[in-house]
């Protein structure tokens, strides 16, 4: 998990194929077990609960932070004690090791 953790995420403006299931099966296994593939294998989600809207929210604002720094920016689903994760590579239509990347970072705040 922390190798992932420590890469940056780099520019995808598309022209680069997305990871074919083999290759993002593989780096799921370098994740927290609680991130899942799509079936189609073009995204990777994972739900994260909490005690109440603060903490939500606290959680929704550092994962901002990353998503920010890195330039990769997931789609989330946002509720009182909950937060949807959903990333994917808009530019090429599936996953990069961007994803990946960012995952592995939001895995990191999730020990905090």
């Amino acid at each position: 998990m922390s190798e992932l953790a420590e890469k940056r995420c780099v520019p995808c403006e598309g022209g680069v194929p997305a990871l074919d299931q083999a290759n993002a099966e593989a780096q799921l296994r370098s994740l927290n077990a609680a991130w899942a593939l799509s079936a189609d294998g073009k995204s990777l989600t994972r739900s994260f609960s909490f005690r109440d809207f603060f903490r939500t929210m606290s959680f929704v604002n550092a994962l901002a932070h990353i998503a920010n720094t890195e330039d990769h920016h997931p789609d989330l689903e946002i509720g009182y004690n909950y937060c949807r994760v959903r990333y994917t590579t808009h530019a090429i239509n599936g996953l990069s090791q961007n994803d990946f990347i960012c995952a592995a970072k939001i895995d990191r705040l999730a020990l905090v």
